[in-house]
C-alpha cells in the first residue's frame, strides 16, 4: 500500500468531528493511535481553535511503516475556513506528505463550498484509468477534514443522519452516515469515558479515482466503516471517539488517547 493509499484509508478513519448556534470560542487539542491487525502504525495530534465564526484546524500525522503494507513518513494538513451553527466550511486546505526522502503536496481553495483553485505537486502524470473530474464535481464540497468535524443539538441519533461531499485535491467522493446505535466508552486507557453514538459510513467514489485502485474498490465496497463520536466540553461539538474499518489484512482502528480542551 503506497503512502498516499494509506493516508486515504486512514482520512476515511478521520473521516472525522458540528458547532452550537452560540458563538463561543473552542480549543481542544486531540491525540489519535492508529492501529493496523493491532500494531501500531500511525500517531496523529489534532488542534482544533474556533472562534465561533472562524475556525484553524492543523492535523500532524506520523506513520511508523509495517513491512511491505504501509511506506512510513509523515503528513500535516492545515485547515481554515468559515464555523457556523452547522459545521464548518472550508476556505483553504493544505497537505504535505513526505516518504521516502519525497514531498507531496496538494493546496485546495474554496469560497462558499465551491472550488475556485488546486494545486498538486508533484502533479499526476499517468491518468490511465482515472475518473476524469469534472467542474460540476467541485461545486457544494468540503475538505477532507472540516468536512468530519460535526456539530448538532444533542448526542443523539440525529448527529449521524447527514451526507457529505468532499474534494481532497486529488479526488472527489461522497460520503453517507447513519445512525448504528447509543454506546458508552470505558476504557480506561483512552482519553475519554462516557457516552458515544456509533455511526455507519458508506464511501461514494464520484471522480478522481483509479478504477484500479484496490483501496478505491475495497472502500466503495465496504458496509463496515464505523465512527463512534464523543462530544466536546463545548455544547454542541462532537469529534471521533474510535474509528473502524475491516481491511483484507485486518482491522485499521484509530482511538482517542488524549483530549485537552
Amino acid at each position: 500500500m503506497r503512502f498516499w493509499q494509506a493516508l486515504k484509508a486512514a482520512s476515511c478513519c478521520f473521516a472525522l468531528w458540528t458547532a452550537p448556534v452560540a458563538a463561543a470560542e473552542v480549543k481542544a487539542t486531540a491525540q489519535y493511535l492508529i492501529s493496523l491487525s493491532g500494531t501500531n502504525i500511525a500517531a496523529v495530534t489534532i488542534r482544533l481553535n474556533d472562534s465561533g465564526r472562524r475556525y484553524a484546524l492543523a492535523l500532524d500525522a506520523k506513520i511508523t511503516g509495517l513491512a511491505q503494507l504501509v511506506a512510513s513518513g509523515v503528513a500535516k494538513v492545515d485547515s481554515s475556513g468559515l464555523s457556523n451553527g452547522t459545521g464548518l466550511v472550508s476556505e483553504r486546505f493544505d497537505l504535505l506528505t513526505r516518504a521516502s526522502g519525497e514531498d507531496f503536496t496538494v493546496a485546495v481553495e474554496y469560497a462558499q463550498r465551491e472550488v475556485t483553485a488546486f494545486v498538486v505537486d508533484p502533479p499526476l502524470i499517468n491518468n490511465i484509468d482515472r475518473v476524469a473530474l469534472e467542474r460540476k464535481h467541485l461545486r457544494d464540497v468540503n475538505d477532507m477534514v472540516a468536512a468530519f468535524v460535526l456539530k448538532g443539538g444533542a448526542l443523539n441519533d440525529a448527529l449521524c443522519s447527514r451526507k457529505m461531499q468532499v474534494f481532497t485535491g486529488l479526488e472527489r467522493f461522497n460520503v453517507a452516515m447513519r445512525f448504528a446505535r447509543a454506546d458508552v466508552a470505558t476504557s480506561k486507557r483512552t482519553g475519554y469515558q462516557g457516552p458515544v453514538i456509533l455511526c455507519n459510513i458508506r464511501y461514494t467514489p464520484v471522480s478522481g479515482h483509479f478504477t484500479t485502485s484496490e483501496i478505491t474498490r475495497f472502500l466503495a465496497d465496504s458496509d463496515r466503516i464505523l465512527i463512534w463520536y464523543a462530544p466536546l466540553a463545548a455544547p454542541g461539538y462532537f469529534i471521533p471517539y474510535r474509528v473502524l474499518l475491516t481491511t483484507s489484512v485486518g482491522d485499521l482502528s484509530m482511538v482517542l488517547t488524549e483530549l485537552e480542551q
